[in-house]
């Protein structure tokens, strides 16, 4: 049954998509002029940033392609759920959504799947022209690897992407832990560069962060071919921040409905 109902809401987003044809060639463009602006300042960088980077290589270029590549996932764990919250409650739909038979909690990760396929798509456009239009050598030997990386990578994503959306859900416009946490991510997840440049402090607040454990897992494998006992650790950080943040969404988006349908602004907007 949650497949069934997955792929309704599947086939519903896809439709939604593929009605906006201009939009999709937009959106593979401006990845392309996104990869060249770091190409070159890449070039900038020269080989000032390669003792930092020694585990990958010691490039800036190809260690940013997956930064910014993989920073997508982050886009749509933090705020997929959040806008689509809200979408639905612009529309007036959410709140037959959720006198339905269907788990409210069910129906915010049936809203944010098609999101992740997309953005799963995004992710290897940027691979392939990192690949065959700058020469960037990326090592595929284990994508079950990069598979589980980025699956628990969606599962501490999301978790935070529900917790925004039962903010929401109860003030409608205000979402200070989407806006927290990007932030966070942005300045200490390693996305732009390598988190031992920062500050000790800072460093210990970075290593508080999933993205951190995530990107150091897939660079590594992407990057360097690392195996799965070398990326060990980084895994089960990530597990762990899976198992304890996703049922943790789960009770603060079912108290937030609770809270919503008391105050009976569910479907206000």
């Amino acid at each position: 049954m949650f497949l069934e109902k997955a792929a309704v809401f599947i086939k519903r987003d896809f439709l939604t998509e593929i009605s906006y044809k201009s939009a999709f060639l937009m959106n593979i463009v401006g990845m392309f002029f996104s990869v060249l602006t770091f190409f070159f300042i890449a070039k900038l960088f020269g080989r000032a940033a390669a003792p930092h980077l020694q585990e990958y290589g010691g490039d800036y270029f190809p260690f940013v392609l997956v930064g910014i590549a993989f920073s997508t996932f982050l886009g749509v764990g933090l705020g997929s759920s959040a806008a689509a919250i809200r979408q639905e409650q612009m529309l007036g739909t959410l709140e037959a959504m959720l006198i339905t038979p269907t788990r409210a909690s069910a129906i915010t990760i049936y809203l944010s799947i098609w999101n992740f396929i997309f953005s799963s798509f995004d992710i290897l456009v940027y691979l392939l022209i990192g690949r065959f239009v700058f020469g960037i050598e990326f090592s595929v030997s284990q994508p079950w690897l990069v598979l589980l990386i980025l699956f628990l990578s969606v599962m501490s994503f999301s978790s935070l992407g529900i917790i925004s959306s039962s903010f929401v859900m109860i003030f409608k416009r205000g979402d200070p832990v989407n806006w927290i946490v990007s932030s966070l991510f942005d300045l200490l997840g390693g996305i732009y560069y390598p988190i031992t440049i920062l500050p000790g402090p800072l460093q210990v607040i970075s290593h508080l962060l999933p993205i951190t454990y995530a990107l150091k897992a897939l660079r590594g494998v992407l990057l360097a071919g690392y195996s799965f006992s070398q990326i060990k650790f980084e895994i089960l950080i990530l597990f762990g921040f899976a198992v304890i943040l996703f049922p943790l969404a789960i009770f603060f988006f079912e108290l937030a409905l609770k809270w919503a349908k008391k105050d009976g602004s569910l479907s206000h907007y």
